[in-house]
């Protein structure tokens, strides 16, 4: 497995897109595809921080190596949220067979920093067996971890609002586990009963994500038997309840899936997009001023143009710069 200081030295070469590093992570990409990984989601407050230590410290006793990916919604220079997190997991820093790093997520939506996926590849080459990612919570773009994770948990807690939050954040359909976490508190059943009658409203809905890919006829319909039935787990993290349950059901899932493969090229469709969406911004920006933006944004804001027009403009311009001459 490789030195902590050299992955951690990576890491930081792919979020500040080295050359070198990403050379690195390209040919190390082979090296990947055997560690699970885990999203664990859910609302600020619910307990994602240190169920995942509990899960990581029981993983360990296991003899699991794991790594864990906190994404953090605050400065990357200030530590913000991840202090505090960073003391209660302060043992695990400690642990040789143990990887911490936080990210912050840089305004990309979903929860997720743009450059998740490619540390996810570096500590999956370096060998660690399962990793954990933790988004920062903030609602319905959380089901952006569905397009990363292996296994998605949602975390929710009692007495925090509305006990079918999760389905007005729209993250209910992309929970293969559910986890009613601080289940000491009081409506903790209240909290319970809502998932799962709401897992029976939504479970037709989810069929493509929780087994094989959606059905092209009715004669190849995915059967009940061989989908995904979600759980709805109570745990108190801080006294160590129901985490085995949890990490067993994680476990499970992960057997579920097989190899995973069917699951890993449906995300990579979606991961591919991004990206090739992410090159053609980069090429379109190199070739828009901000004199010609400034301008085309001044005419919408006097309404001379439609933003779509402004937009369809600076597309000819780059692609057909013949066009140009018919600037408005």
């Amino acid at each position: 497995m490789a030195a902590k200081r050299d992955l951690a030295r990576l890491i930081t070469g792919i979020e500040n897109g080295e050359p070198a590093a990403l050379r690195t992570l390209r040919a190390q990409y082979a090296l990947t595809g055997h560690a699970h990984v885990v999203g664990v989601t859910g609302a600020p407050g619910s307990g994602k921080s240190t169920l995942i230590a509990a899960l990581t410290r029981l993983a360990r006793r296991r003899g699991r190596t794991v790594a864990i990916i906190s994404v953090d919604p605050s400065s990357p220079f200030s530590g913000g949220a991840l202090l505090g997190d960073r003391i209660r997991m302060r043992d695990l820093f400690e642990d040789p067979g143990v990887f911490i790093r936080s990210m912050a997520n840089r305004g990309a939506p979903g929860g997720i920093a743009r450059a998740t996926a490619d540390v996810v590849s570096a500590i999956d080459a370096a060998g660690y067996e399962l990793i954990f990612v933790e988004t920062i919570g903030a609602g319905q773009s959380e089901v952006e971890i569905a397009r990363l994770a292996d296994t998605v948990v949602v975390v929710e807690a009692p007495g925090m609002g509305d006990d079918v939050q999760a389905i007005k954040a729209g993250i209910l359909e992309i929970a293969d586990i559910l986890v009613v976490n601080k289940a000491d508190r009081e409506g903790a059943e209240r909290t319970l009963s809502a998932l799962q009658a709401a897992l029976e409203i939504s479970a037709p809905l989810a069929a493509g994500h929780h087994g094989p890919a959606a059905p092209t006829s009715v004669a190849t319909a995915t059967t009940t038997a061989e989908r995904w039935q979600v759980p709805v787990l109570k745990t108190v993290a801080t006294e160590d309840v129901g985490v085995a349950d949890l990490l067993d059901a994680v476990e499970r899932h992960r057997h579920f899936l097989g190899d995973g493969r069917a699951r890993a090229a449906q995300r990579m469709e979606q991961e591919v997009l991004r990206r090739l969406r992410d090159l053609v911004w980069q090429q379109v920006a190199q070739h828009i001023s901000d004199a010609r933006l400034r301008a085309l944004a001044e005419a919408c804001a006097s309404r001379q143009l439609h933003p779509d027009e402004a937009a369809a403009t600076l597309l000819r311009e780059v692609f057909s710069p013949a066009s140009a001459d018919s600037q408005p």
